[in-house]
């Protein structure tokens, strides 16, 4: 079983690559990290009825498996290379059923992986509570890696994409009301975020700093302030909601998705203000956009403006695993 799951996942992964010297079969793979490069790596889990719904298709879980960490190399600015997966399967079941779920999982894993060019180096399985860890490696030049530290008072905050529907769609499938295709477009950016890899490697040497919004965009700037010694402000009537948020919640709570809620894997980065416009008009040639949303400030922390001039406290304060 376990060499069948990881040999459907490689023969759908780039198998083509020269800097992959040993792959899948032996104890540990060998790679080689080209001449002048750094090894950028990332390590997520997810698991069932905690970062996914108990219901969610395989395909969606391969995929999301994968986009999760791809993110992550996208706020370092990194060109994906390899990935490592260890899933965990329950022992319950018929054997028919866990080969459905391998062979969805591996295709959906696989659909994300080849415009990438990322091949699956190794892997393992086990049994037990459904449970999925990828780890990602991917390259980029020396002293230029996206870092959370390096934002400045002055510099304008901005964010890939449309911000709260992940969220939103979450709420929609706990709610048990997912119809119509706005409803449909929010669950399937939960379900298959989109990795912003190119616009990581369009703000080289151009953000400031940068992170991936993985647990709300005001807790991860959060982590921005903190890392950068700054403050932040963001003005609430700029934040970036799809069409399908704004016709299906009212006006606050689409607010309180994009600012609280997780799982939208933009990028959340600060940029020198006079080279915003210009990393404005290359994002939206890369189809994803950027928004400014407000700006870095002296002090500490993210204040939120609402329309009025007031200043608004987040209903929910983005994602912890270990909150009461």
């Amino acid at each position: 079983m376990e060499f069948r799951l990881i040999d459907r996942i490689r023969e759908r992964t780039a198998q083509g690559r020269d800097d992959v010297r040993l792959g899948i079969g032996d104890d540990a793979a060998l790679l080689a990290v080209p001449e002048g490069q750094e090894l950028a790596v990332a390590i997520d889990t997810m698991v069932e009825g905690v970062h996914f719904p108990r219901d969610t298709a395989p395909a969606d879980l391969g995929w999301k498996a994968l986009a999760v960490n791809l993110s992550d190399l996208a706020a370092m600015g990194a060109t994906p290379a390899w990935a490592l997966l260890a899933l965990t399967l329950p022992r319950s079941g018929a054997a028919e059923a866990r080969q459905r779920f391998v062979d969805a999982f591996a295709e959906g894993f696989a659909q994300l992986a080849q415009p990438h060019r990322l091949a699956l180096v190794g892997g393992d399985t086990t049994g037990g509570p459904l449970t999925i860890s990828v780890a990602v490696h991917g390259f980029v030049p020396p002293g230029k890696a996206l870092r959370r530290a390096g934002a400045k008072p002055g510099d304008v905050v901005m964010v890939t994409g449309t911000l709260g529907d992940a969220a939103a769609g979450l709420h929609l499938l706990q709610r048990g009301g997912v119809d119509g295709a706005q409803a449909a477009y929010l669950v399937e950016r939960l379900h298959r975020p989109t990795p912003r890899i190119a616009a990581g490697l369009a703000l080289r040497e151009r953000a400031s700093a940068c992170l991936d919004v993985s647990d709300g965009l005001a807790a991860d700037l959060g982590h921005i302030c903190a890392s950068s010694g700054v403050g932040a402000e963001i003005e609430s009537a700029l934040l970036p909601r799809s069409p399908a948020l704004l016709d299906l919640f009212d006006d606050a709570s689409a607010r309180d998705f994009a600012l609280s809620g997780g799982d939208d894997y933009e990028l959340c980065f600060t940029v020198p203000a006079a080279r915003a416009a210009e990393v404005q008009a290359d994002l939206a040639r890369l189809g994803c956009g950027a928004t400014r949303i407000g700006r870095i400030v002296e002090g500490e922390g993210v204040q939120v403006r609402a329309e009025d001039g007031t200043w608004l406290e987040p209903a929910h304060q983005g994602w912890d695993h270990f909150a009461a």
